[in-house]
């Protein structure tokens, strides 16, 4: 199940209360999930070390998803770990397709299906900076973590796993991906 909207406590009981297995996750995309989880090792083995860095980032994506990859699981529990404290209204959404293609450069046959996300992070003298970036044109990244993900289920199955739920993160740590 692959959303970032929703009541998630209600879906977790939902699943629990369910009894079948399933696979959690606010992203599918695995490529994208194991960047996030390098981020969030980075955050618990090296916190503050981004202390007193700002922030910048751009959030581009189609549709309505506005700000969800910033919160997602936790993402801002990762930047804020390592020092940098920064709040939703500094991410500038660029919604407008026109914007889109001429400031960000996404490619037109893509405006209904992209996410371009940067992280621009700076010193606080403004002589060191970081850039983190990912960019996705069109969803066969999301299509191609879902059947990895269902692949994933169906061996728990078969195994007769006691665990039940599971997230994208576990998918990638099996790793039996195609």
């Amino acid at each position: 199940m692959g959303t970032t909207g929703g009541d998630r406590e209600r879906v977790y009981k939902t699943v629990k209360d369910s009894n079948v297995y399933v696979v959690i996750s606010p992203q599918m995309g695995k490529q994208v999930v194991a960047f996030l989880a390098a981020m969030e090792i980075m955050a618990e083995q090296f916190p503050g070390a981004f202390s007193g860095y700002s922030l910048q980032g751009d959030g581009i994506s189609s549709g309505q998803q506005i700000g969800h990859f910033w919160y997602c699981q936790g993402r801002h529990f990762m930047l804020s770990e390592t020092g940098v404290s920064f709040e939703l209204d500094q991410i500038q959404q660029i919604r407008d397709p026109k914007q889109q293609v001429e400031m960000v450069g996404v490619p037109e046959e893509y405006l209904n299906g992209h996410a371009f996300h940067m992280y621009h992070l700076t010193s606080p003298d403004q002589t060191v900076s970081f850039e983190f970036q990912h960019n996705v044109c069109g969803r066969s990244i999301y299509a191609e973590g879902t059947v990895d993900a269902t692949i994933f289920l169906a061996k728990k199955i078969q195994s007769g796993a006691k665990q039940w739920i599971y997230n994208m993160i576990d998918v990638l740590r099996e790793g039996n991906m195609r």
